[in-house]
């Protein structure tokens, strides 16, 4: 029962860390981070992403502009970009690290500690790369909250809004992270079990004999 439960623990972070990385990378690449819409013109709304800003007009067009200059952004669009390709490469390599440790693969079957190993590493990076996700996703919604609240910003100028992609983010996020703790901790349904030290039992033989040099003495003196 042990056996098939951390199989099913194994299978289950797997199919996690696997949800995250994917919904991590769509994150990376979508233009949806934040949401404005115009109260001149509302039937134009802005999305704006970490490579690109996009307007949709009513028609169903959608117009993208690439950003400027990577020095021009703002401190967390700069930082988020780079942080989110490194989430996106280790998800991808914490993938691949525990796809070798796990049971159902015949990859180092004869080694039971270097799989052990393998769904360790593969666990622990899935993790940091869950982390390197939440922050900067968290970072960029906490600007725009402070934004939308700024009371120095008139009224009348449009505030900048949570978009579909943060919102993606922070669950690929959590995905990857759970994925990642439950493979590090499946780890134990690799370890093979120590056979006990055989007790020191002594040969039959060997305890008539022993019994026979402590009893033949007494014997001894009675047949003299």
């Amino acid at each position: 029962m042990a056996g098939g439960w951390w199989a099913k623990a194994q299978a289950g972070g797997m199919l996690l860390a696997l949800l995250g990385w994917v919904s991590s990378c769509v994150t990376t690449f979508v233009p949806l981070w934040k949401n404005l819409n115009l109260d001149l013109n509302e039937l134009e709304v802005w999305n704006m992403g970490l490579w690109q800003v996009c307007i949709t007009q009513e028609e169903g067009v959608v117009e993208c502009q690439a950003h400027g200059s990577f020095l021009a952004l703002p401190p967390e669009l700069r930082i988020s970009r780079l942080l989110m390709c490194l989430s996106n490469g280790l998800g991808l390599l914490g993938c691949l690290l525990a796809a070798l440790g796990l049971e159902g693969w015949r990859t180092c079957e004869d080694k039971p500690g270097r799989k052990r190993r393998l769904l360790l590493a593969g666990g622990v990076t899935l993790g940091m790369a869950g982390i390197t996700t939440l922050v900067p996703i968290s970072w960029v919604a906490y600007n725009t909250v402070l934004d939308f609240w700024d009371e120095t910003v008139p009224d009348i100028v449009p505030r900048w809004e949570f978009g579909e992609a943060t919102f993606l983010g922070w669950f690929a996020g959590a995905f990857l992270a759970a994925g990642g703790l439950l493979l590090a901790c499946s780890t134990r349904s690799t370890r093979t079990p120590m056979p006990l030290a055989p007790a020191c039992h002594q040969a039959p033989a060997a305890r008539g004999l022993a019994g026979d040099h402590h009893l033949h003495p007494k014997n001894a003196d009675l047949v003299i």
